[in-house]
């Protein structure tokens, strides 16, 4: 019998408790031909035309800096319709730099990539053209059209230096880093844009993660290298925009400032349904943020009153990749967080905070012998029900692992799926950073998983018997342009689906825009509601399924 069977074995005693717990008023499990859907991966690289290779700039992994991998994102720079892929890299640094230095570097060096999405399965490397390859260690990126001209805007971060990026329009991205007034020392990592005074122009939190200092070798052996805790923690930076193309730094004015931690991963959504953005920081080793929006320009920090700080133990897990999500349908956001340890699935009960399930449904005790990084909540079959996708790898040392895929049930009940789902899965890599988009726009969700100093896999989602869909692309005209922060809901039947417009989530990476909700055996929607920032709400009365939907903002 092997250890995932077992485990399996051990979760389906917690999933027969947990239906003789009591009434919910959760959906019930699907029924008819959408719960026959089987859920499978392949891996779809080469076919594709994707060739891109992590590199951490080293002969053999030796720093904290090379162990954080990378990230990616899913972006419709050419507004063609078809999401394209963005994948940053590492690179050698100065041989100071690295315990392990490389002894012949390549030339030219690693560098970021940017795949054109030629809209027939295959993808085309434009970066030479784009104006993406700078001379950096890039770790994460984003993406917001921050000016609101209709194309698609991107930062880079990484060690020593943070880029803004305004696209062109023409297939071109300038640096416009200084113009803009960004200005982000030490290492930046993951970012997320929101609007959060609400004035219909994007702002941007970057995360930081430690004041590495490459010279410090104190360590024991058997740990690799020092750790998160051997460094002094940063505070995060929040800019806001001036609606003129140019940003303010409020770190201090909106109180964010007053707080340092490590972080890892972050996302902003609007966890208490007050119409007001809020914000989520994911840290290494150290207690995570919430940081509410008081509606006045400024956060107060209350991860601990809300039960998001700490781990089940009581502990500072090292924390991944947050992801807001409505598990069950009720119509608030759930918050899912990948770690070293259990991970973190985090029912939102209102003004009583959060109450981590992971332990009573089985997500927990499956997950306990991996480290979790890259990962993403979505309807893989379409049967109406959101799964769990994760990615896991060696923590400090190039160890690789098989990959984790979770089936939602209903009443906020999982099976572990992971063997059925495709060699894709099985494939032990090292993982770190993963985004997701429909980039063939089949009607299911894929993926593209960086692989630490591996070659990256292109996760083509090819599930059979799956149920309806559809997806929404927003376009605001009061409100940001691409609708970053409104509420969706969709109802169909007697079911509502809930999700909101982020910009940042998961592990260093950003999905795509597109906003992907699967139906079932549900063939008629009986309307869309959508919340924009700006305070409209706008309904869509019996719009058609298996389609991508564009929702303009009311003028």
């Amino acid at each position: 019998m092997s250890y995932r069977i077992f485990i399996f074995l051990i979760c389906s005693a917690y999933f027969a408790a947990a239906q003789t717990a009591g009434p919910s008023s959760a959906p019930t499990p699907a029924t008819g031909a959408a719960a026959k859907s089987t859920i499978r991966f392949e891996d779809a690289s080469a076919k594709a035309g994707i060739n891109y290779t992590h590199s951490f700039g080293s002969a053999k992994l030796g720093s904290l800096l090379e162990g954080t991998g990378a990230g990616c994102v899913w972006i419709d720079y050419n507004n063609s319709g078809r999401p394209s892929l963005l994948v940053v890299n590492g690179r050698p640094l100065d041989d100071s730099m690295h315990p392990f230095p490389l002894k012949d570097k390549p030339v030219p060096p690693p560098h970021n990539h940017l795949y054109r999405n030629d809209g027939d399965g295959h993808f085309t490397d434009v970066t030479e053209k784009s104006g993406l390859d700078p001379d950096m260690y890039a770790v994460a990126v984003t993406a917001a059209d921050f000016d609101n001209d209709g194309f698609v805007d991107l930062l880079v971060t990484g060690y020593g230096k943070t880029i803004l990026y305004h696209n062109d329009g023409n297939g071109h991205f300038t640096d416009v880093t200084a113009k803009a007034g960004i200005k982000v020392d030490g290492w930046a990592i993951s970012s997320t844009w929101l609007d959060y005074d609400k004035d219909g122009c994007v702002d941007l939190f970057v995360g930081r993660y430690v004041k590495f200092d490459p010279k410090y070798r104190a360590f024991y052996a058997a740990d690799n290298y020092p750790g998160p805790l051997d460094y002094e923690g940063e505070t995060n930076k929040l800019f806001h925009n001036n609606c003129d193309g140019t940003f303010t730094d409020v770190t201090e004015k909106s109180g964010i400032g007053a707080f340092v931690g490590r972080t890892m991963g972050v996302t902003a959504a609007d966890f208490d349904n007050d119409g007001w953005d809020d914000i989520y920081v994911a840290n290494d080793r150290t207690e995570n943020f919430m940081f509410r929006n008081k509606h006045d320009g400024t956060f107060e920090e209350v991860a601990n009153d809300m039960g998001t700080a700490f781990g089940q133990n009581g502990e500072s897990t090292s924390s991944m990749g947050p992801v807001f999500t409505d598990l069950d349908g009720r119509g608030v956001l759930d918050l899912w967080v990948t770690d070293g340890h259990y991970n973190r699935l985090l029912r939102n009960n209102g003004k009583q905070g959060f109450e981590d399930i992971g332990a009573s449904n089985g997500v927990s005790q499956t997950n306990a012998q991996y480290v979790s990084w890259g990962t993403g909540v979505y309807d893989f079959d379409n049967d109406g029900y959101l799964d769990i996708l994760i990615f896991h790898g060696g923590l400090i040392h190039l160890i690789p692992q098989e990959h984790t895929l979770f089936r939602g049930l209903g009443n906020g009940r999982f099976a572990d799926v992971s063997e059925a789902a495709g060699p894709v899965l099985s494939e032990r890599t090292v993982a770190r950073g993963a985004c997701f988009a429909d980039y063939d726009n089949d009607g299911k969700v894929d993926a593209f998983l960086v692989n630490l100093g591996a070659r990256g896999t292109l996760v083509h989602n090819v599930s059979t018997d799956t149920g309806h869909w559809t997806a929404i692309k927003l376009v605001g005209t009061k409100s940001n342009r691409e609708g970053i922060g409104a509420r969706v809901e969709v109802n169909a039947g007697n079911k509502k689906w809930t999700a909101e417009r982020v910009a940042g989530s998961g592990y260093l990476s950003q999905d795509d825009s597109r906003m992907h909700f699967g139906l079932g055996a549900v063939s008629t929607i009986d309307k869309i509601v959508v919340k924009w920032p700006s305070g409209r709400e706008q309904t869509l009365e019996k719009p058609g399924v298996d389609r991508v939907l564009t929702v303009e903002e009311p003028k």
